[in-house]
């Protein structure tokens, strides 16, 4: 079977904006998940540079392309059926605010569509990422000024989580950030032993 690369996120300044940052943030060892991969392009970077990594995506065009390019990845939606805890998360969403008469209903689609306001799949990454993230373990998530800053930020607050914005660049008529998020001190946990 071949992907339609019509139906895949090709990289754009957003991508290499997170690829940079994970290239700055991974350590020797870290266990990696890319929530999301499309093309594949910043898992197949970390993967040449020796680093252990798994991806998902919910499209199976993505999946296909990923895979070519080395990748191992799943097809899942965000973290769906993922067991055990990652070092270092990456993530760049669907942060487009699209309107209902504005979806196009394609595979393409899961990559842009951030909901009504931009935020509907970053609050779900924030609301379940504690599950996979180990206890000292680091996110960087890619979002744009469209998406509203502050409310992303007091979106991971709220689930327990500090926020730090390590990179930022000017892209037409938004501000793309890469977030690092770590657990607030006071919510570590660490497994109970046998």
């Amino acid at each position: 079977m071949s992907f339609d690369p019509c139906q895949i996120y090709s990289p754009e300044a957003d991508t290499f904006l997170l690829a940079k940052a994970a290239r700055a943030e991974v350590k020797p060892g870290d266990r990696v998940l890319e929530v999301g991969t499309g093309s594949g392009y910043i898992a197949a970077e970390l993967v040449r540079c020796g680093s252990d990594i798994v991806a998902t995506d919910v499209n199976p065009h993505a999946v296909l392309c990923a895979r070519e390019r080395g990748v191992d990845v799943l097809r899942v939606d965000l973290f769906s059926g993922i067991r055990g805890t990652f070092d270092l998360i990456l993530f760049n969403p669907p942060y487009l605010p699209t309107q209902p008469d504005e979806r196009i209903d394609d595979w393409l689609e899961y990559a842009l569509d951030g909901g009504e306001c931009g935020r509907h799949v970053i609050e779900r990454f924030a609301a379940d990422v504690g599950r996979v993230l180990a206890p000292f373990g680091r996110c960087l998530v890619l979002i744009s000024s469209l998406t509203g800053f502050d409310k992303v930020c007091e979106m991971f607050i709220r689930n327990g989580f500090s926020v730090e914005r390590v990179l930022q660049q000017t892209v037409e008529d938004e501000e793309l950030y890469v977030l690092r998020i770590i657990r607030n001190e006071k919510n570590i946990q660490f497994p109970s032993l046998p």
